[in-house]
C-alpha cells in the first residue's frame, strides 16, 4: 500500500519567502498546495517544484476577497486536511510622500491580508487538526512586531497581532498534538523589503531564510527569529521604556522626516 503524500499548504507562494519555502519542501512524497496573487510567478514556481519531485496544486485566489476566501476554505474543509499550513501571504505600505500618513483603504487591505486572513484560515483548519490530533500551522510575523516602526505603523500592527494570535493558538493546540510556530524574520531580499524605508542591516536571501524556517518548523519551535543581532536588538526595544525605544528607532534611521 502506497504511503499518503504529505500535504503542505503555502499562502503567499508567489512572494520571496513563500516561494523559497515551496522549493525547500518540494521533494518526492510531498504534495504542495500553493496560493499566490501572481499567477505567472506561481506557475513558474510550480514547474520548479515538479522538477524536484513534488506534486503541485495551484490556488491563485485573492485572499482579500471575502467571498472567494470562504469558497476556498470550503474546498479545504471538504478535501484532505493539510499536514502543514504556512501562512506567508502579506503586503506592506508606508507613509505617503505628502506626509499625511497611510491611506485608509490601503491600511484596511493590509490588515485584512496580514492579520484577518491568516486568522480566518487558522480558525477553519485548527479545530479539524485538533480533532485529528496532528498538524502544524506556521504564521509569518516580523521583527517589526517587537516595536512599531514609525514609517510602517499598519504593517507593524498587523505583525504584532499575528505574533500574539499565533502564540495564543499554540497554547490551545499543543495538548492536542498540533504545533504552531511564529516566524519573525528581519530583512529578507524581496520587493517588499527593498520597498521599506530605512536601512536594511543583515539582509538575508530568501533561500537562507527558508532553510532556517524549515529547520525550526521541523523542531516545532514556538518562535523562529533571525538574524540574531537584529532579533536581539528589536527585542530590546520591546523591553526598554517606550520613550527611549522610540528615540533609538529614530537614531538608527527608522524615523519619519518632517
Amino acid at each position: 500500500m502506497l504511503a499518503e503524500r504529505r500535504l503542505i499548504l503555502i499562502t503567499g507562494a508567489s512572494g520571496a519567502i513563500g516561494g523559497a519555502l515551496a522549493l525547500a519542501y518540494a521533494e518526492p512524497g510531498v504534495e504542495l498546495m500553493l496560493n499566490g496573487r501572481n499567477r505567472q510567478a506561481l506557475e513558474a514556481l510550480a514547474g520548479r517544484c515538479l522538477a524536484l519531485g513534488a506534486e503541485v496544486t495551484l490556488s491563485p485566489h485573492d485572499l482579500t476577497d471575502t467571498d472567494a476566501l470562504l469558497r476556498w476554505l470550503e474546498t479545504l474543509r471538504d478535501a484532505r486536511l493539510p499536514d502543514l499550513v504556512i501562512l506567508a501571504a502579506g503586503i506592506n505600505i508606508s507613509h505617503q510622500p505628502d506626509g499625511n500618513g497611510e491611506g485608509v483603504d490601503a491600511a484596511s487591505r493590509l490588515m485584512t491580508l496580514n492579520l484577518r486572513v491568516p486568522m480566518r484560515i487558522a480558525q477553519e483548519l485548527a479545530p479539524r487538526m485538533q480533532a485529528r490530533g496532528s498538524g502544524q500551522i506556521v504564521f509569518i510575523s516580523s521583527l517589526a512586531a517587537w516595536h512599531g516602526l514609525p514609517a510602517t505603523p499598519s504593517y507593524s500592527a498587523s505583525k504584532a497581532g499575528i505574533k500574539a494570535y499565533g502564540e495564543a493558538l499554540r497554547g490551545w493546540l499543543a495538548p492536542h498534538g498540533v504545533g504552531v510556530t511564529v516566524v519573525m524574520p528581519g530583512y529578507v531580499a524581496s520587493a517588499m523589503a527593498h520597498g521599506m524605508p530605512g536601512p536594511k542591516p543583515w539582509l538575508w536571501s530568501a533561500e537562507r531564510a527558508a532553510r532556517v524556517i524549515r529547520r525550526g518548523v521541523q523542531r516545532n519551535r514556538a518562535r523562529i527569529s533571525f538574524p540574531f543581532p537584529l532579533a536581539f536588538g528589536t527585542w530590546c526595544l520591546a523591553v526598554l521604556p517606550a520613550g527611549l525605544a522610540q528615540r533609538l528607532v529614530g537614531w538608527f534611521g527608522y524615523g519619519v522626516k518632517p
